[in-house]
């Protein structure tokens, strides 16, 4: 007997019309005498059913009983219970929730088919006078395991068949499912990796022929780690086998074909999983048994696999929510292992290589960790792209949940490793996946490399993003204030919003169903960097791109931080006291986010996104924006206008020159008296120049000058301030920036003039020089130089070179120390594990000397046929100590 929810006749009308004709099942008379009502309703009058029945407690049940002369298929998402005799007389509720399942000839057949339906827990949904709940087993039947004591020649003797081995088609499968480079793959043990919602083939071997007159096949899939696999809700699968030629099998379900006989016992399978799987590692179990045994008598068995098999999401399906149309952005975006990430200053843009290495080893081990056991994220929550990402967003960094990477801005490194030294995520992520602990230190480019890599290794393009002066508006404004005092310092109790110089975040690609309709879907922005708690952990996103350009930030998810970061307004105020009002000295509605960048596709190049996050500064439509944004927010704040800008003496505040690390530099006030008013102006004022954190805070005051200037009409003048390397060399913070302010106040009219502006000293680029042309599993000897531009030697210097592809990182010391203008140059031999475009990355540091990187982009051709057996060996480097050469073990420096 099968008792089905009424929605599944209004899903599969077929099967309803199916009902009507002698080819289908038919309903017996004496059990149902409705059957006009069943066939024109698709309902079953309660009546009718408690009559034969018993008391139904629920308000819509439809109830067949199938024919005993044929067969009843069911198609789909089907949530069935079915009886089973037991005990004494006594009947249990089977909870047969899967996809797709065929009833053979009688009811007690269903139960035959699918060995592992369980006994459900009865909570009262159903209330039958025949059903009787006997006592719950502690552990719940299971069939026993093909390495179990039943021996070869008992098994043959009882005729059901035993798996013998299982085939992964590995090469097969990974070209069809684009995942042939994860090193899961390419170890001597592979393990499958797929992507969901497309074809796989298994091959199974059995202990004798099959016979699909005679024997049930049953794969059943189990996510690894779900506390209570349940069928309802997809952490537990069952595909029954089912002929090739069947033109009913489940369209929108999990589904298992017999592909073909390839000997005499062997058969390949053709399995489907559906587009909206759950990501992670799975268990595959088959489950065998025979269609003639009596209900209660037959045996099954069971098969284990011994390796999990990976689920990922599916950029290439078109049915998948991260499906990306275009080829050349899933190359760059999913596959590619490399990519530039943009630091630096609005003035002073620069790129750095970062080593993705989504393929290398454990790092999509440790992706599915991350989903599975750090802070809360429910098995099915792990099929839904929007909370696998917002998940990634929090577990990426420490504070609340001890996930991968430990935040620094202290400048003090102590017991962990400087942001700037590191490379690439793939020594950050295995360092975690080995230890389970956090890995010391990171800053925002950190965070966003390592959550590209992990978004990439689950198969959701995704892509970092940098965003030159990045507010952080902490009270939710959309302002940015800032307060100085009458000398032009700033007052620091009061300036708690910052902007940073730049900050990374990442984007990622998908459809937004929780926001539709209104064009949500595409670039979301996710945040890994704890900065503000979202619901309570530090996390930020999936914030739709589309919707901050539109200025809808209650869209989810933290919608006003992200407006604010790329298009708040700066205010700047005089403070005279707390009894005095303040005083509106400067607002620019333009300097927030600028020259927003990402890694163009296929070029190792920049692309500016800025116009994906907002209109032209000032222009009609991103004014309306800012205004829609305020209302929206609850704390739009009076607009102030500038002082007068038809003033009679103009200003501007510049830097003179391009700013080398160990040179001088000056930055210049220009005064102008228009002569309007035909007279002259005295202009008081100072220039400042503090280091900087690429957060925004002042970090030391590197030189002040103040000045009183007399300027007469029409006349012009110059104010210079000169900055020695010997001024700022011991005040430098990490990444040389700085921040320069002028400040001024002509006496005779009361204007008051404020500029502020941040700038990088340039560091030296890594020049690399190559002996040879790159060919997969050939040694490549690689020269990595560096020309000295300090005024002084740099000692205790080292390179660090590594790449995706080519093998370990490998850490080459200087012997000596290298004199000003002199070149330090190392050499190794790398040897490329596989082909196509490749990143050669180098990291210079020193004691006076570091955060100084360059990249070389190399093709590697593949290696001739003949030699396609051979295994390159991963990384071959020069061994000798008086060189300075050296291994790094497990991809870690000290």
């Amino acid at each position: 007997m099968l008792i089905l929810s009424e929605d599944f006749f209004e899903r599969h009308p077929n099967f309803a019309h199916a009902a009507k004709t002698d080819s289908g099942c038919g309903l017996r008379d004496r059990d149902i005498d409705a059957k006009d009502s069943f066939v024109n309703e698709r309902n079953i009058p309660r009546e009718t059913a408690e009559r034969r029945f018993g008391a139904l407690d629920c308000d819509s049940l439809a109830v067949i009983a199938s024919s005993n002369e044929r067969q009843l298929l069911i198609v789909g998402t089907v949530i069935a219970a079915a009886w089973r005799k037991m005990f004494d007389d006594s009947f249990v509720l089977i909870d047969l929730s899967f996809q797709s399942f065929l009833v053979w000839r009688n009811e007690a057949s269903l139960a035959e088919l699918v060995p592992r339906a369980r006994p459900s827990r009865l909570d009262g949904k159903y209330e039958f006078a025949l059903v009787t709940k006997p006592e719950e087993p502690s552990v719940l039947p299971r069939p026993p395991s093909v390495e179990s004591d039943i021996s070869p020649d008992k098994q043959n003797e009882d005729g059901v068949l035993s798996v013998q081995s299982l085939d992964w088609r590995i090469e097969e499968n990974a070209s069809t499912h684009h995942t042939g480079d994860y090193d899961l793959v390419q170890s001597e043990t592979p393990s499958l990796v797929l992507r969901r919602g497309f074809a796989f083939k298994l091959g199974l071997t059995f202990n004798r022929g099959f016979n699909k007159d005679k024997d049930v096949v049953c794969l059943v899939f189990t996510a690894k780690d779900a506390p209570n696999p349940s069928y309802s809700q997809g952490t537990m699968i069952f595909c029954p086998v089912m002929p090739e030629d069947n033109s009913v099998l489940p369209s929108d379900g999990w589904q298992a074909k017999l592909f073909s006989e390839s000997e005499e016992k062997s058969i390949v399978l053709e399995v489907t999983s559906t587009p909206t799987a759950i990501v992670g590692d799975w268990i595959l179990e088959v489950d065998t048994k025979l269609k003639t045994d009596k209900e209660g008598q037959g045996k099954s068995l069971r098969y284990t696999a011994k390796r999990p098999i990976y689920m990922l999401f599916n950029p290439w399906c078109k049915q998948d929510t991260v499906y990306m149309a275009d080829d050349e952005h899933r190359k760059e975006y999913v596959l590619n292992e490399g990519g530039l990430i943009w630091r630096g200053t609005n003035n002073r843009l620069r790129p750095c290589v970062w080593n993705y290495g989504q393929f290398e080893s454990d790092i999509l081990e440790c992706a599915c960790y991350l989903l599975g056991h750090i802070s809360k994220l429910s098995m099915v929550a792990r099929a839904d792209p929007v909370k696998v990402v917002r998940h990634i967003s929090a577990v990426v960094n420490s504070p609340d949940d001890n996930g991968v990477l430990v935040g620094n801005w202290s400048n003090d490194y102590g017991g962990g490793k400087p942001p700037t030294h590191w490379g690439g995520s793939v020594a950050i992520l295995q360092q975690y996946y080995q230890h389970k602990k956090p890995v010391k230190y990171g800053q925002c480019w950190v965070f966003s490399g390592v959550v590209t890599t992990v978004c990439r290794a689950l198969g959701i393009p995704s892509r970092s993003v940098t965003n030159f002066a990045s507010a952080h508006d902490t009270h939710n404004s959309l302002t940015i204030d800032y307060f100085y005092d009458e000398e032009g310092e700033p007052l620091e109790k009061l300036n708690i919003d910052s902007v940073w110089n730049f900050h990374v975040w990442n984007e990622v690609w998908m459809e937004r169903p929780d926001l539709e309709p209104g064009g949500y879907s595409g670039w979301q922005a996710i945040d890994a960097t704890p900065q503000e708690e979202s619901d309570g952990q530090y996390r930020c996103g999936p914030c739709s791109v589309s919707a901050i350009k539109r200025g809808e930030i209650q869209k989810m998810y933290d919608g006003p931080f992200v407006f604010a970061e790329v298009n708040a307004d700066k205010v700047y105020w005089r403070f005279r006291g707390k009894n005095q009002p303040l005083k509106l000295i400067n607002r620019k509605t333009e300097a927030i986010g600028q020259f927003i960048s990402t890694k163009a596709v296929g070029a190792y190049e920049r692309e500016d996104i800025t116009n994906e996050y907002k209109y032209t500064e000032n222009s009609k439509e991103e004014r309306e924006v800012m205004l829609r944004a305020l209302r929206q927010c609850g704390n739009a704040f009076s607009r102030y206008y500038l002082n007068d800008e038809f003033e009679d003496v103009q200003f501007d505040f510049q830097l003179l020159d391009d700013i080398i690390i160990g040179k001088a530099f000056n930055v210049k006030l220009t005064i102008r008296n228009r002569g309007v008013e035909k007279k002259s102006y005295t202009v008081k004022g100072a220039m400042a120049v503090h280091t900087v954190l690429y957060t925004g805070q002042l970090k030391n005051q590197v030189k002040k000058e103040r000045f009183n200037e007399v300027i007469k009409e029409g006349a012009e003048k110059e104010v210079i301030m000169n900055v020695t390397f010997d001024e700022y060399e011991k005040l430098l913070v990490d990444q040389a920036a700085f921040n320069m302010i002028a400040m001024a106040h002509v006496e005779e009219t009361g204007f008051d003039y404020f500029a502020q502006d941040d700038f990088r000293v340039r560091k030296p680029d890594i020049k690399f020089e190559l002996e040879g042309e790159p060919v997969q599993g050939e040694e490549l000897k690689v020269t990595a130089k560096l020309s000295n531009p300090l005024p002084k030697a740099l000692r205790k210097g080292y390179f660090i070179i590594e790449g995706s592809g080519l093998g370990q990182a490998v850490k080459l010391r200087l012997p000596n120390d290298v004199a000003p203008e002199s070149v330090a140059q190392v050499t190794c031999k790398l040897v490329p594990k596989s082909s196509g475009e490749k990143n050669i990355v180098a990291k210079f540091s020193s004691r006076e000397l570091d955060d100084v990187d360059g990249y070389h982009v190399i093709n590697v051709k593949a290696k001739p046929e003949a030699e396609e057996n051979s295994k390159p060996s991963e990384t071959v480097v020069e061994k000798e100590k008086e060189n300075g050469v050296e291994k790094v073990e497990n991809n870690t420096i000290e």
